[in-house]
């Protein structure tokens, strides 16, 4: 018998998948999984709407796994012109004008905020994450140089897997909330 396919990634097409990720979303933010679930598989932050995700895909489709028709996975786009759409956001890109890259300002780069990766939770551990970040590179590797996104450092889970995703972290800081490392993917060879 042969396994099945992995999910396929691919960018966002339809509103019924905007509403996918915001189910598969709430099911996962901080608020609505025990401190246990959030130690042993992650969590999520900040909530969007419906709103927001369409504005966002309008500027730049989001990344998204699918088996079928089943959501597997998800990865926000969120180019810096989408700044005002989520205003909870708007200190990160503050400290994001004020850091450096590799030697020059982050602001030099074409860079995109990831604004958010899920996997579901029967494909966790599958390779999906992976698959995300290599469809972020392959469709806007031509358009932007890097993505940069923060992660709460209590989120192992999260943390190990943007490392091995290839993210390198040029910051870590404490807000009100939560200890945050701020980490970049580069999208292409000339960045990597």
């Amino acid at each position: 018998m042969t396994p099945p396919a992995p999910p396929r990634t691919c960018l966002v097409t339809r509103r019924e998948e905007l509403e996918q990720i915001l189910q598969l979303q709430a099911a996962n933010l901080r608020d609505h999984v025990s401190p246990e679930q959030a130690a042993r598989e992650g969590f999520l932050t900040v909530a969007h709407t419906l709103d927001v995700l369409e504005r966002m895909h309008a500027l730049a489709p989001s990344v998204i796994a699918k088996e079928g028709e089943k959501l597997a996975g998800y990865a926000l786009v969120m180019p810096v012109e989408a700044r005002a759409f989520v205003p909870i956001l708007e200190p990160m890109f503050q400290l994001l004008e004020t850091l450096s890259w590799r030697g020059r300002p982050l602001r030099e780069y074409r860079y995109y905020v990831m604004g958010q990766v899920c996997v579901a939770a029967p494909y966790r551990g599958q390779g999906v994450f992976d698959a995300l970040y290599r469809e972020h590179r392959a469709s806007y590797g031509a358009r932007f140089d890097c993505t940069v996104t923060e992660v709460a450092t209590r989120n192992t889970r999260s943390m190990r897997a943007h490392a091995r995703a290839g993210f390198e972290t040029i910051k870590t800081y404490r807000d009100a909330t939560d200890e945050w490392a701020v980490v970049v993917l580069g999208l292409h060879d000339g960045t990597r």
